[in-house]
């Protein structure tokens, strides 16, 4: 039963989180000259150099990411982020035929939007989904730098590096002023989510204290493709036990901890880890 709230609340998560992304960029970012960032800032700068839809340009741009994210990172994940893609880019059009306009400077109403978007997404992200391409694809890359060289990477540096190549279109296809509001809108976005999810592009260190350390770390093995340091350790009151330490990034947190729940008996904590050094 707790699973199935635990799940109602995540969709529900989800679903708030791509409706409120979706209204600040269609009633504050663009009105304010600005645009999102990552690849619905792709979508958003081709529907403005073309005019064409922008919900149809989103769904494009969206669509061979999030089906890179289904087969690379799994079903539930893939489930998540084809339905916060598919609420948001109804709310992009839903909302173009909403009412809404701030009478202030174009600087506080990005500041503004920007911190709606951030909440938005902090939601999406909080609940196991993702609605940004940019994000799948950085994903994949550290996942499948990792497998290639047993070593974690962190997100930061890829999705920078993708952000600054829309930023930098943005300057030479449409105007410096637009690409100026919209790195502002990427700064008070991530300065929300980083709060609300505790920097979600870093690695995270997962410590699982359990008796039966064998069955867990050959099914984190098989699952997710990590090893895991095993040590041993003693409590006050369970005795003898095994300490597994294992490093995955945010979008495997979600599958570490269902395999974790299915075998049970195990006391867990998650810590961000800034930088490992080999």
């Amino acid at each position: 039963m707790g699973r199935k709230i635990g799940s109602a609340f995540a969709w529900l998560g989800i679903t708030v989180g791509a409706l409120l992304a979706s209204f600040s960029v269609v009633c504050i970012l663009i009105p304010n000259d600005a645009i999102d960032y990552g690849t619905a800032g792709i979508a958003i700068l081709i529907s403005k150099l073309s005019g064409w839809n922008l919900s149809m340009c989103v769904a494009a741009v969206f669509a061979p990411f999030l089906l890179l994210g289904f087969v690379i990172l799994g079903r539930r994940f893939g489930m998540f982020a084809v339905w916060g893609s598919a609420v948001y880019t109804a709310g992009l059009e839903l909302f173009k035929w909403v009412p809404f306009e701030l009478n202030t400077e174009h600087f506080l109403a990005v500041v503004f939007g920007g911190a709606i978007l951030g909440a938005g997404l902090s939601l999406i992200l909080r609940s196991g989904g993702c609605i940004d391409g940019s994000e799948i694809f950085a994903n994949i890359v550290v996942s499948k730098l990792s497998q290639k060289t047993g070593r974690s990477f962190s997100m930061t540096y890829i999705l920078i590096g993708f952000n600054a190549c829309v930023y930098l279109a943005v300057f030479l296809l449409i105007n410096r002023n637009a690409a100026l509001m919209s790195l502002l809108v990427y700064v008070v976005a991530t300065s929300v989510i980083n709060h609300f999810t505790d920097r979600f592009e870093a690695i995270k260190q997962v410590t699982i204290i359990t008796k039966d350390a064998g069955t867990l770390a050959e099914e984190i093995r098989r699952e997710l493709n990590k090893t895991c340091t095993i040590m041993e350790s003693r409590g006050m009151i369970e005795g003898s036990n095994k300490m597994l330490i294992c490093y995955v990034n945010y979008f495997e947190l979600p599958k570490m901890k269902d395999i974790i729940a299915k075998n049970g008996g195990a006391f867990t904590t998650v810590s961000t880890i800034d930088e490992i050094v080999r």
